[in-house]
C-alpha cells in the first residue's frame, strides 16, 4: 500500500488573488508568448497554486515556504477554490493544443483531465468525511511533524507557527463533521471505532518525548545552549497547552458527537448520490470507464484464475488437506513467525538487501534516492495492513521508508515478507515513485502528480517480478505471492459487493477468509479499509492487468527484439499517467522498435 503524503480533500485557496493575477496575466498577456511558452508557465503557476493551498503537499518534496500554514478548510474557502478551479481551467483552454509538442500536449491533457475530474467531484462533498481510523486528519498531522525538515532557525520558528495553528485546523475539521451529520453525510461508524485510542497515543505521550518535535530536538541539540533552552521551552509549552488540548477537543468531539451520529451503514451507495459517487471514485481510482458491475465480473474470474494456481502450489508441497486445512496452517503454525520486532524488521532488511543487486537485469534506470525499513508507528499499528510506503524527496533530504507493521507478531507471517518488500520497496514503490521525482526535462508538476491504478497497478505488476529476481523459490513463499495476487483479486469482487451490490461488513470477512491465508486481523483491518475508502483498492489489480497486457502485446510484436529492461524503462519514463495515456506510450515505442 502506498501513503502519498499529499492532502486528497477538497480545501481552500489562501493566496487565490496572487494566482488570479498571474493567470490574468497570461491569458491577457498570452499574445506575445507562443504557445509552448504559454503552456510552461500555466503548469509552473498551478504548480505554485497546489503549494500555497496545500502546504502539506509542499513540506513533504521540500518545497519549505509554507511550512507555518496548514491546509484551510474554512467553508467560505471551499467555495472559492470551487471558484479557482475555474479560472484555472479557463486560461488552460485559452492555450491551443494543437499548437503544442508531444511533451506539452500530455502536460496539457494531464492538467487539464486532473482538473475536469476535480470539479467533477465537487458535488459529492467528500470534505464532510474527513477522519476515520486509516486516514484520518490526525495521522496527517502527525506525519507532516515528524517530515518537516528543520535545517535554520526560520525553519524553527515556522515549525512552532504551525504547531499553534493546528487548533484552528482541528477546528475546522469540526464544523465539516457537524455539517455532515446535518446532511446525513457521516463516515460509516465502524470505520471510526479505533480513532479516540488512536487519538490518545498521541497525546499520551509526555511532551517532551513527542516524536512529533524528533526533527526539532535533533537541531537544538547543535545550537547554543540559550536558544535551545528557550526553544525548547517554547515548543513544549505550545505542545502542552496548544497542540495536546486541541488534539484532546478532537477525540472527544469524536466519542461524544461524531461517533453517536455516524452512520450504521457501509456502502457508499447509502449516501445521497451515492451510487454516482461510487462510480465517481471508481473511475478517478481506475483512470478507467470500467462499472462497478464489469469489475464485480473481472474479479470472480481473477479469483478462480488464482485458485487453480495455488491448488497446484498446495498439491505440490504435499499437505494432506483441503485448501481451507491449509490457509489456517499457514496462519497458525507457529514456525512462520518471528517471536519478536526486531527479528521481522531485521528480515525485512535481509530481503531487501538481496534485492538491490538483482534491478539492473530489470532495469536500465535506477533512482539516487535510498530507502529505509521501520516499524509503523504504535499510535495506528492496529488499524493498518502489514505495510506500507510513504515517499521521500531528495530537496527534503528525506529517504523513503517501507514501514512494517510489528502489531500481533502472529498476523506477520514469513511467507508474505519477500512479496511485501518487492510491492513496497523496490521495484514496487520506492523505485516508482523516485524516479518519478528525478524526471529531467519535465514540468515540475509532473514529479508529484499521482493515479492510484499506475501507482499501485506498478506496485502489484512488481510483486510478479520476483521470480526473475530469484525469489520465492521457497513454496511457501511462492503462496505467499499468489495470496498476494489473490488479495487484490478478491478486492474486486468485495469492494463493489459492499459499495455496489448489497453485502455486508460480515458476507465480505467471510468471502476474503474463504480465498486467502491472510490472519483474520489483517483481512478485518482491509474489509475495513474498502468501506472507509471506496474505489481506492480496485486500482491495483485494473492497473496490474493493464501493464502484464502491456507487457504481453510488446513481447508477441517484437518477438526477439524485446527487451524487458526498455519496456520496464518506458512504462516508468513519464512518471504517473493514466492508463489510456501508458497504452499509447508503449504502443509508441512498439512501433520505433518495429
Amino acid at each position: 500500500m502506498l501513503l502519498i503524503p499529499i492532502v486528497l480533500l477538497v480545501s481552500t485557496s489562501i493566496a487565490q488573488e496572487t494566482i488570479k493575477v498571474k493567470i490574468d496575466a497570461l491569458v491577457k498577456n498570452g499574445v506575445a508568448l507562443k504557445e509552448k511558452e504559454k503552456m510552461q508557465r500555466f503548469s509552473e503557476i498551478y504548480l505554485e497554486y497546489q503549494f500555497q493551498i496545500h502546504p502539506e503537499f509542499g513540506t513533504f518534496v521540500g518545497k519549505t515556504d509554507n511550512n507555518n500554514k496548514w491546509t484551510d478548510f474554512s467553508f467560505e474557502g471551499m467555495e472559492q477554490e470551487k471558484k479557482d478551479r475555474v479560472l484555472l481551467l479557463n486560461a488552460l483552454k485559452s492555450i491551443n493544443r494543437l499548437k503544442l509538442d508531444a511533451a506539452e500536449q500530455l502536460n496539457y491533457d494531464l492538467l487539464k483531465g486532473t482538473i475536469e475530474l476535480e470539479r467533477e467531484g465537487e458535488v459529492f462533498q467528500s470534505e464532510l468525511m474527513p477522519i476515520d481510523q486509516r486516514y484520518g486528519f490526525h495521522h496527517m498531522i502527525v506525519r507532516v511533524l515528524i517530515a518537516t525538515p528543520i535545517r535554520s532557525r526560520k525553519d524553527v520558528e515556522d515549525f512552532l507557527t504551525r504547531l499553534q495553528k493546528t487548533a484552528t485546523l482541528i477546528d475546522q475539521l469540526i464544523l465539516l463533521m457537524d455539517k455532515g451529520i446535518e446532511k446525513n453525510i457521516t463516515a460509516p461508524k465502524i470505520t471510526l471505532l479505533d480513532v479516540p485510542s488512536q487519538i490518545q497515543s498521541i497525546i499520551g505521550t509526555e511532551p517532551a518525548k513527542s516524536t512529533l518535535l524528533k526533527n526539532l530536538n535533533a537541531y537544538l541539540a547543535k545550537q547554543s545552549s540559550e536558544y535551545k533552552e528557550q526553544t525548547l521551552s517554547k515548543a513544549l509549552k505550545i505542545t502542552a497547552e496548544i497542540l495536546y488540548p486541541s488534539l484532546s477537543k478532537l477525540k472527544t468531539y469524536i466519542e461524544k458527537t461524531y461517533i453517536p451520529n455516524a452512520r450504521e451503514t457501509i456502502a457508499l451507495k447509502d449516501l445521497p448520490n451515492g451510487e454516482n459517487w461510487y462510480n465517481y471514485k471508481i473511475k478517478s481510482h481506475t483512470t478507467t470507464s470500467l462499472t462497478y458491475k464489469e469489475i464485480y465480473e473481472i474479479g470472480l474470474s481473477e479469483v478462480k484464475r488464482i485458485r487453480k494456481v495455488m491448488d497446484s502450489i498446495i498439491k505440490a508441497i504435499g499437505f494432506k488437506g483441503s485448501s481451507e486445512e491449509f490457509a489456517s496452517f499457514l496462519r497458525t503454525d507457529r514456525s512462520f513467525f518471528y517471536e519478536d520486532s526486531a527479528q521481522l524488521l531485521d528480515g525485512y532488511r535481509v530481503i531487501a538487501k538481496k534485492i538491490d543487486p538483482q534491478l539492473p537485469k530489470l532495469f536500465g534506470k535506477l533512482p539516487r534516492l535510498s530507502y529505509g525499513i521501520e516499524p509503523v508507528p504504535a499510535y495506528e499499528e492496529k488499524s493498518k495492513s502489514s505495510a506500507y510506503y510513504v515517499g521521500g524527496s531528495t530537496k527534503a533530504g528525506r529517504p523513503g521508508v517501507f514501514y512494517a507493521n510489528t502489531y500481533n507478531l502472529m498476523s506477520r507471517p514469513k511467507w508474505e515478507m519477500e512479496v511485501l518488500t518487492i510491492h513496497e520497496a523496490v521495484p514496487g514503490h520506492h523505485l516508482q515513485l523516485s524516479l518519478q521525482e528525478e524526471l529531467e526535462n519535465v514540468a515540475e508538476f509532473r514529479k508529484y502528480i499521482n493515479y492510484t491504478s499506475y501507482a499501485e497497478g506498478w506496485g502489484l505488476y512488481s510483486e510478479s517480478l520476483g521470480e526473475e529476481m530469484g525469489f520465492y523459490k521457497d513454496p511457501y513463499s511462492k503462496f505467499g505471492q499468489l495470496t498476494y495476487e489473490m488479495w487484490r483479486a478478491v478486492r474486486l469482487v468485495i469492494d463493489p459487493g459492499i459499495h455496489g451490490l448489497g453485502w455486508t461488513r460480515q458476507q465480505a470477512i467471510d468471502y476474503f477468509i474463504a480465498n486467502t491465508a491472510k490472519s483474520e486481523l489483517e483481512i478485518t483491518v482491509e474489509v475495513d479499509r474498502y468501506i472507509a475508502q471506496p474505489g481506492q483498492a480496485l486500482a491495483y489489480k485494473i492497473g496490474e492487468l493493464k501493464i502484464q497486457e502491456l507487457r504481453t502485446e510488446a513481447q508477441m510484436k517484437l518477438g526477439d527484439k524485446f527487451d524487458i529492461r526498455q519496456f520496464h524503462d518506458v512504462v516508468l519514463a513519464n512518471g504517473a499517467i493514466p492508463l489510456d495515456i501508458l497504452t499509447q506510450k508503449v504502443s509508441e515505442w512498439i512501433n520505433s522498435i518495429k
